[in-house]
């Protein structure tokens, strides 16, 4: 009877373990399950190391991506396949951001129950971008071969429109994906930080605004240069006698120069911080790059960092989300690159601040840029002039607000910001509005 019983314990505890066995597996399958059906090593979905399923398409459903057996069909010509290459991905897979890569469980479309292929033939899905293939292309052809990139997102739903980084590649030739230029497989706006040059005048403007008490109500003078700590601080121009509002809009380097030095590195510090420069995005899983700012060095090194200068780097989704918080009265969605998957807002002004800031943004435009430039966008922007230090024009910044779109642009080696980018995201806003977006 002893043996019956213990023999009976031992077969329970086997059970009882092939039971947990089974529920852990169950669990993991859960969890990984279209990790592992979409693992290269899977010759239903992969031929020749090359995805065979699931389809991507803009915002508007239009294709931009077919994966079969006969191999993936990226939609529209050569110049409309570089246009969104960027954000579609190659057919190598070597942009690491690229959505046939990033999102490849899902078009793979794994069920726990149906696998990968499905009853009735079903096979793959469909991933839709939040970028318009229109509106990308006529932002590809804005930068007319020259280096850069341009992204444009609706703030209120965080859906980026409009994202190209160049130099690209056609994403449907092997032999030029061999070929290709040097940073052609990075997503500039996601991945890579810059120096920011003026536009970091916002960020100091913001520290100014709410550090400064009598700040509105001062009077500033540049005659091209001012001595700060030991040494000095140049201007284009001498703007002579003027108001803050003046000296935002003249992009002054001595008066902002002056304002970063009068707060100190702590003050700016945490002001790099509060407006989301130095923390990461995770777009739809996609980690971007952040940038990194040296303050605590002397008082002329803390200068040249508030005018955007010195080791300012800058991330630019993180300054374009910045203006889309600006816009939006303080606070902003958060980025996607998938349609409708905002995962939240974040809010990095506060609000009376950024009424101030819009005020500004938009008197630079209607002061300095001019609104017949911009015509019908209503538009705030601040443009930047970035030194690279490597005998080349400077790097060409714009950033701003527009109706419900908040912009960064920036053309390499391009030099004036307002002169070179500004066009460029004119030709992009108007698009949007052309095609009612």
């Amino acid at each position: 009877m002893r043996k019956l019983e213990g023999r009976s314990m031992i077969c329970l505890l086997l059970i009882l373990a092939m039971l947990a066995g089974l529920l852990f597996f169950v669990v993991r399958l859960e969890i990984n399950g279209s990790k592992w059906a979409s693992f290269y090593a899977n010759d239903h979905i992969y031929s020749d190391g090359i995805l065979n399923t699931g389809e991507i398409t803009d915002r508007n459903g239009e294709s931009l991506l077919k994966n079969d057996e006969g191999g993936p069909l990226y939609a529209g010509s050569e110049e409309e396949r570089r246009a969104v290459s960027t954000v579609v991905g190659d057919i190598g897979s070597n942009i690491e951001t690229g959505a046939n890569l990033v999102f490849r469980t899902r078009l793979v479309k794994y069920n726990p129950i149906t696998g990968t292929e499905g009853f009735l033939g079903m096979k793959g899905g469909v991933v839709k971008l939040s970028i318009d293939k229109d509106v990308n292309y006529a932002a590809y052809e804005a930068l007319a071969g020259r280096n850069g990139f341009v992204s444009v997102y609706d703030y209120t739903t965080g859906d980026i429109v409009c994202l190209v980084s160049t130099p690209t590649v056609d994403p449907q030739d092997p032999d030029a994906i061999e070929t290709a230029e040097s940073g052609a497989y990075i997503n500039k706006v996601f991945s890579a930080s810059f120096a920011p040059g003026s536009t970091f005048k916002v960020i100091t403007a913001m520290a100014a605004l709410e550090n400064i008490s009598d700040l509105e109500s001062r009077t500033f003078e540049c005659w091209g240069q001012t001595e700060i700590g030991e040494g000095i601080v140049d201007c284009p121009y001498a703007h002579g006698t003027m108001d803050f509002e003046g000296a935002l809009a003249n992009s002054c380097n001595c008066v902002f120069g002056q304002l970063a030095a009068e707060m100190g590195p702590d003050v700016m510090g945490v002001y790099v911080n509060k407006a989301g420069l130095t923390s990461s995005y995770q777009v739809n899983g996609i980690e971007t790059a952040t940038g990194s700012f040296t303050f605590d060095y002397s008082d002329l090194d803390l200068a040249w960092a508030g005018i955007g200068q010195f080791e300012d780097q800058v991330n630019p989704l993180s300054m374009m989300v910045l203006m889309g918080s600006i816009a939006g009265n303080g606070t902003a969605a958060e980025p996607s690159i998938v349609k409708g998957e905002s995962e939240g807002t974040v809010s990095l002004v506060d609000p009376n601040t950024a009424q101030r800031l819009k005020e500004l943004l938009r008197n630079n435009v209607i002061s300095n840029y001019g609104d017949d430039n911009f015509p019908g966008l209503e538009m705030g922007a601040k443009s930047g002039t970035a030194e690279t230090g490597d005998g080349y024009e400077p790097n060409a910044w714009f950033c701003g607000y527009s109706g419900n779109y908040a912009f960064v642009v920036m053309v390499e080696h391009g030099g004036g910001g307002a002169d070179v980018a500004g066009p460029v995201a004119n030709t992009v806003l108007q698009k949007l509005m052309e095609q009612g977006e």
